[in-house]
């Protein structure tokens, strides 16, 4: 029997809030536990990139932090089904920011922000905590299918606060650009996975890896800093636990603003704006691994990212595709 995936996310999202917490939370780790025990080709991958970030690690214990990466990706998923029914004040008590006043310097000064993320934690309830708190969201959300899949989750995104464009539709760069010239506004994009094969291979936690352009691209075109945002789980206690109404929150970890290369004026500006891409890419790749390394359990990354794992023959076409050949 086919499930309608479609159906079922909107299932989710109108009954779950009703449901109480602790049932919730004992059921999601029952299919995280039972998908870790089955060991299909969404943990398989998982381990892959586990191992490669913590090559200290031997098997078993890549094993385990797999777990605790399913466990980690499942209360992503809960969270995201009963967030519309969430509060203000329990949004507010679920997000901690740290080492982010010059972030929020400048945006409470009127200006836009490029922020480079990874799928690291709950980056939904960070962008639901965000608009009313630090600024607006705009960003970009894949193209899922079937479509009336896609529907949903924009409408679930827009339903907390986030402005959401589709990728791959008619001018979704230029309308990130002017979103980000018109100030005070955070347009972040999930940039660990190259999703449009015009991204950038890079150094990630030593090994090479594919990556988006558009965070470096984005900060360039509209002339605003590019930041990373690891944002990563953390257990509440006390009254924040009370006020959050749940036992999890998140901490979101701004890196420094990336550094724009000046760039060789000898160079065609159309290379000396890929070499530019290219190092700041580097710049917001290098905080996010250093992110990864200390919450491994938290990267939600069942796909291949990592050059190794591509199939060779695809990867080469990718690459002429893109003019790196």
């Amino acid at each position: 029997m086919r499930v309608d995936v479609a159906k079922a996310y909107t299932f989710a999202w109108r009954h779950a809030p009703r449901i109480p917490e602790p049932v919730l939370r004992a059921a999601f780790t029952a299919v995280a536990d039972l998908t870790w025990l089955r060991r299909t080709e969404g943990v398989r991958r998982m381990e892959a990139n586990y191992a490669r970030v913590r090559p200290e690690l031997d098997p078993a214990a890549v094993r385990r932090l797999a777990r605790a990466g399913m466990r980690s990706y499942m209360r992503y998923f809960r969270e995201a089904f009963t967030l519309q029914g969430a509060t203000p004040e329990q949004i507010r008590a679920r997000v901690r920011l740290a080492d982010g006043h010059h972030v929020v310097e400048h945006v409470a000064s009127g200006r836009g922000l490029s922020l480079a993320l990874g799928h690291l934690g709950n980056w939904d309830l960070a962008g639901a905590w965000a608009t009313p708190n630090l600024a607006p969201v705009l960003t970009v959300a894949e193209r899922l299918k079937p479509e009336a899949l896609f529907e949903e989750f924009v409408g679930f995104r827009r339903s907390i606060g986030i402005d959401v464009l589709g990728l791959g539709d008619p001018d979704v760069f230029r309308r990130l650009v002017r979103g980000a010239r018109g100030g005070n506004r955070v347009v972040p994009l999930l940039a660990d996975r190259d999703l449009a094969a015009s991204g950038v291979e890079v150094d990630l936690a030593g090994h090479r890896a594919r990556v988006a352009a558009g965070p470096a691209a984005l900060a360039l075109a509209a002339n605003v800093p590019l930041v990373t945002a690891a944002i990563t789980y953390e257990r509440l206690t006390g009254a924040r636990r009370r006020a959050a109404g749940t036992p999890w929150g998140i901490v979101v970890w701004f890196s420094p603003f990336v550094e724009v290369p000046p760039g060789d004026p000898d160079l065609p500006a159309p290379e000396r704006r890929r070499r530019q891409v290219a190092a700041m890419t580097q710049g917001w790749v290098d905080h996010l691994a250093a992110a990864l390394r200390e919450h491994t359990e938290d990267w939600h990354m069942l796909q291949r990212v990592f050059v190794e794992d591509l199939d060779p023959e695809r990867y080469a076409k990718t690459r002429a595709e893109a003019g790196e050949l």
